[in-house]
């Protein structure tokens, strides 16, 4: 029950700390109840279509659909221990002339499985948007650091250059494949429509004889006020199958999320020091340590994505063990899973933008580390460029391993890289390039191959899909 929620006592954290006041909104006890009066209504007007309900019990209906009162409807639930047919009978004592008309013919799940849909979609709508801005913001930073050489790292070691630009355009891909994955199944969305108790419209078979109606056409009529496709087959509930489908998706954009946090989260640490997020002239860092400036909220990115990767378990166990044609065993959980996957997911999005938009690039620390470990990766420039003035490959690699290997040691025992020096003075190589060709060819700044190119297309490619798709979700 709602009485007296305040700080006093356990509030869920998504319902103040995480989330927007809109998808708070979409989850809330009084747009559900509205959503099922919409619903009690569009029931209402396909059963006068049919003759059944008169049109002053319709318009009965019509004026009092928005007067949800929660307090009225949790104390009948209290004596009855139904909440749909609590809201049921609130809403019938608003309407002395049509209220014995709600839910006609329908089951608690008629109305609650449409109106969760109706929800979902609306929360899936939200989050559309909030990734379609991630995905803005991606592309601009991509254009701007396109052509900035960085040193890449494969096992959390200097590797070779990249981008900036192409390294944020992976991040890209992974996000945009997200929100087709996401356009995909808002397209594809459906209700239960109207079925009754185990699904097979019996009782609206039933109430429509001798109007000339079928269940069929009924529910047609019902589920196009709602705008909202129905399952041809479906039990007393609609395949919780979908519910798990849903949340996938909200567990691919939470996880693209994590790898984009937790990278500038390393990129961060000061040996590397090229990333940071935004750290405002007040904020604080750590209440022992005045000097930190840690990365808080791409921590929060990332533990809030973890949450939402484990919460789709939960709803496959729903619909793998939703017995013969349902058990109650699912409607607790979901209660808590659906919301708090949407509002975590709103949250993390929310949190990734400022993350992108603001992004803090050091460049004398990017400069520095491609001074220190680029000339590593550009051995390999050196080891092409002597086979093709006809040195053997196997012994030139050879070569370039020994100088490599001593060169890291001495900086590992904090001397300068002596690489471009012991290269440059190696008659192997002098005499076969030149020292000071040698030397020119361990600049890596433009060891990073088609990279800009890549990158801006994908930016282009990125650009496109959202011009073409604003405005086309339901």
């Amino acid at each position: 029950m709602s009485e007296g929620f305040s700080h006093d006592q356990y509030l869920s954290p998504f319902s103040w700390r995480y989330g927007s006041a809109e998808m708070r909104h979409i989850w809330s006890e009084v747009n559900k109840r509205r959503l099922w009066r919409r619903i009690w209504v569009a029931l209402a007007e396909a059963e006068a279509r049919a003759g059944l309900v008169s049109e002053e019990e319709l318009a009965d209906l019509r004026r009092s659909q928005g007067r949800v009162d929660i307090e009225r409807a949790e104390a009948i639930e209290r004596d009855i221990r139904h909440d749909l047919m609590a809201e049921v009978r609130t809403y019938a004592e608003q309407c002395p002339i049509g209220g014995g008309k709600i839910h006609l013919g329908a089951t608690s799940m008629d109305i609650e499985d449409n109106a969760d849909v109706l929800r979902i979609r609306e929360a899936l709508i939200l989050i559309r948007g909030r990734l379609a801005t991630v995905l803005g913001s991606l592309s601009g930073q991509i254009s701007s650091h396109a052509d900035v050489a960085c040193m890449g790292f494969t096992h959390i070691q200097p590797a070779e250059p990249t981008t900036i630009g192409y390294r944020l355009a992976q991040y890209a891909q992974d996000l945009l494949e997200d929100l087709r994955l996401l356009d995909y199944t808002l397209t594809g969305l459906r209700g239960k429509g109207l079925k009754g108790a185990v699904g097979t419209s019996a009782s609206y078979e039933r109430l429509l004889q001798g109007t000339g109606v079928t269940a069929a056409q009924l529910e047609a009529w019902v589920m196009e006020a709602l705008a909202l496709e129905a399952f041809p087959v479906a039990t007393q509930t609609y395949p919780r199958k979908q519910d798990w489908q849903i949340l996938n998706v909200l567990a691919g954009i939470a996880g693209s999320a994590h790898k984009l946090a937790f990278d500038l989260r390393l990129l961060q640490s000061p040996p590397i020091g090229e990333w940071s997020e935004p750290f405002g002239k007040r904020q604080v860092g750590s209440s022992a340590m005045p000097f930190k400036r840690n990365p808080i909220t791409a921590e929060s990115v990332c533990s809030l994505a973890r949450y939402v990767a484990a919460l789709p378990t939960v709803l496959w166990h729903d619909a793998a063990n939703s017995l013969l044609e349902r058990t109650l065993d699912d409607s607790a959980n979901r209660r808590a899973t659906l919301p708090d996957a949407f509002l975590a997911t709103d949250h993390v999005l929310s949190s990734l933008d400022r993350l992108v938009a603001g992004l803090v690039i050091n460049s004398a620390a990017v400069e520095r580390n491609m001074a220190v470990y680029g000339p590593f990766a550009a051995t390999e420039v050196i080891l092409m460029e002597a086979v093709r003035a006809g040195a053997d490959r196997q012994e030139m690699h050879e070569v370039l391993r020994e100088h490599a290997m001593n060169a890291w040691a001495a900086i590992q025992a904090g001397q300068p890289n002596p690489l471009a020096d012991t290269l440059a003075a190696d008659p192997r190589l002098a005499d076969l390039l030149g020292p000071d060709r040698v030397r020119s060819l361990l600049d890596a700044d433009d060891h990073v191959g088609d990279a800009p190119q890549r990158a801006r297309q994908l930016a282009h490619s990125l650009d496109i899909y959202l011009q073409t798709t604003a405005g086309e979700a339901p």
